[in-house]
């Protein structure tokens, strides 16, 4: 089995969150969870714009 990429590790994250969330009926524990979910999406967004933009500049050096 392969390692997990950073982004799915990321995104595996935010559905931890989301199912926490779905599980406390206490309202600003479930508002903290989704918070925490949105913001493990954000980043993993990053993360895979990051290495789209990595291999396009490995692809111009390759290409000069």
């Amino acid at each position: 089995m392969a390692p997990m990429s950073i982004s799915e590790t990321y995104r595996a994250n935010a559905a931890e969150q989301r199912a926490l969330a779905a599980g406390t009926s206490l309202a600003n524990r479930k508002a903290m969870h989704e918070r925490s979910a949105e913001t493990w999406d954000a980043m993993a967004l990053s993360a895979e714009q990051n290495a789209a933009l990595t291999a396009a500049n490995a692809a111009a050096k390759v290409g000069v």
